[in-house]
């Protein structure tokens, strides 16, 4: 029987494969429109959303999403103190699924949306990484979407995870801004 529960990542990268840089803001030479666009669309889609202490979106139904975040901070579960819709998360507590049965989802998409850990954590059970690049953007020093960059690429970690790329889409021609999704 397949998993209730798909496990679906979204992040923009630049060309050296960084999500933000050192301090960990993304900067704007990686903020794109036609990203954000899909990037929204693929939230609304999602039963849960499921991130790091540093990383959020800020679209019109970010406050309707139900989500995790991560955090060694805590044993297990805790309420988020914040946001009535989200619970703090330690996955070395307890697994995925018993988090988003805590939160009242037992099917469907968590959207896997960073940072660098939260992104590596998921290696192995990716169902499916939509990785955008900013082709022409390069962040010296930044965070990588996966622990291991550099020397590897992201395609490599998604690759050797038994992941493989359906066919590039471009988002944004003029900005060099294209979309890959990797699937098992």
């Amino acid at each position: 029987m397949p998993p209730l529960l798909r496990v679906v990542g979204y992040a923009i990268v630049s060309g050296d494969g960084m999500i933000a840089d050192a301090t960990g803001t993304m900067p704007p030479a990686i903020i794109n429109e036609a990203d954000q666009q899909f990037f929204a669309h693929g939230l609304d889609e999602a039963d849960v959303v499921v991130h790091g202490r540093n990383s959020q979106e800020r679209q019109r139904n970010s406050p309707r999403r139900q989500r995790l975040v991560l955090t060694r901070r805590i044993a297990a579960l805790a309420r988020h103190p914040d946001n009535s819709k989200a619970l703090l998360w330690n996955p070395d507590g307890v697994t995925l699924e018993d988090a988003c049965e805590a939160l009242g989802v037992s099917h469907g998409v968590a959207a896997i949306i960073g940072g660098t850990e939260v992104f590596g954590l998921f290696l192995p059970r990716y169902d499916a990484f939509h990785l955008t690049r900013a082709a022409q953007a390069r962040i010296p020093s930044g965070r990588p979407v996966f622990p291991g960059i550099p020397p590897h690429t992201p395609e490599e970690l998604l690759g050797r995870q038994g992941l493989r790329p359906y066919p590039v889409r471009v988002l944004d021609a003029a900005a060099d801004v294209s979309v890959s999704t990797w699937r098992r």
